[in-house]
């Protein structure tokens, strides 16, 4: 049987990846404590980290694109 967990191709890029995800999550002005988050509905905390990530990947993009130059 296969394995499902996520596994990482880097090492450290998990680790990485979640302070880049709370410091954009701080810069949208955010909150991703679990302390919070069960205050909230689900609906509420899929449309927070849609937005989060969202911002993730065009911030990555912009990075990328300006290495290219």
């Amino acid at each position: 049987m296969s394995n499902n967990r996520r596994r990482s191709l880097v090492p450290g890029a998990k680790e990485s990846l979640n302070k880049f995800k709370i410091e954009t999550a701080n810069e949208l002005g955010v909150s991703l404590t679990n302390r919070n988050s069960g205050n909230r509905s689900s609906k509420l905390n899929g449309a927070i980290g849609g937005k989060v990530g969202g911002q993730m990947v065009k911030k990555m993009i912009e990075s990328y694109e300006k290495n290219l130059k």
